[in-house]
């Protein structure tokens, strides 16, 4: 009885001492992050050169302007002025916004 006693006890310890050094399990987060960052950087350019086609096919594109930082400007058939940003969003402005462009 004393010895199936020690056994238990014995074995609850051993259980116990490698439940206290298993621990949680750290993990290298940075991967994840940069794999999460260049997965929006390549959307945001797919989205913008699928947006720049599908503009430069459907509207009229307007020569004698340009963007804020020299984007290129488009009249859609409502007669509004856009551009495509970095994201692939348009960009609306109004005509006292557009800049001449620098030949």
């Amino acid at each position: 009885m004393k010895t199936l006693l020690k056994a238990a006890l014995f074995s609850a310890a051993v259980l116990f001492a490698t439940q206290g050094m298993a621990g949680t399990i750290k993990r290298d987060t940075t991967l994840g992050k940069k794999i999460d960052n260049t997965a929006k950087k390549v959307g945001h350019k797919t989205s913008n050169i699928a947006a720049n086609t599908a503009s430069h096919v459907v509207d009229k594109k307007y020569e004698g302007k340009c963007g804020p930082k020299g984007e290129t400007v488009y009249i859609n058939k409502y007669s509004h002025y856009y551009y495509v940003n970095k994201t692939g969003h348009r960009v609306y402005l109004k005509k006292s916004e557009l800049m001449d462009k620098k030949m």
